[in-house]
């Protein structure tokens, strides 16, 4: 028997939250492709998502993530990783909600900051304090990540495949979401 996903499952959460490296290890372990909104934005401009924010604003990079998660909801099932900002539209939130399922990876300040303050990637830290700032984006986008339809707390020193495999857990009780195929 195998079985088979009947909607893409959508990783929320903040910046470190692991949604890339766990969204791998979750799609090989559903046998599913694994896409990367951010990836899909960067690779259809040419340049980093940094660069866009520099070149043309968060709003214009917040409406090229919300055409690109629509595309990529509306494809085969798949796990999907999205930017951590793409949740807090309304919008997002909504056809997620209609298309796929949301996980919000869960993490808290300590364990976000250990992973994000050596990389020089993260617009929205190139601030005096970026540790406050990561303090104050993770106090106000908690209460929406909070209304993905799956919480899946990480912990330090869990690692990235144990962490796919406490989301598959979780997916499992989703109703509806996986099916069993007779092998024939």
């Amino acid at each position: 028997m195998g079985i088979t996903l009947t909607r893409p499952i959508v990783l929320v959460g903040m910046m470190g939250s692991g949604k890339t490296a766990v969204g791998t290890a979750l799609s090989r372990l559903l046998g599913v492709a694994f896409l990367d909104s951010d990836h899909e934005i960067e690779r259809a401009a040419q340049m980093s998502v940094a660069e866009i924010f520099a070149r043309d604003g968060e709003s214009f990079f917040r409406a090229r993530e919300s055409e690109v998660l629509g595309r990529l909801l509306t494809g085969h099932p798949c796990v999907i990783s999205t930017g951590g900002g793409a949740f807090l539209s309304e919008a997002n939130r909504e056809m997620i909600s209609q298309l796929g399922v949301s996980v919000w990876l869960k993490a808290d300040l300590e364990l976000l900051w250990n992973r994000v303050r050596h990389k020089a990637t993260r617009p929205l830290l190139r601030t005096p304090d970026p540790k406050a700032t990561l303090a104050e984006l993770l106090a106000a986008r908690a209460p929406v990540y909070a209304k993905a339809r799956i919480a899946v707390e990480a912990e330090p020193g869990l690692s990235i495949n144990n962490m796919a495999c406490k989301v598959a857990r979780r997916l499992e009780q989703v109703e509806g979401l996986i099916e069993e195929i007779k092998d024939a």
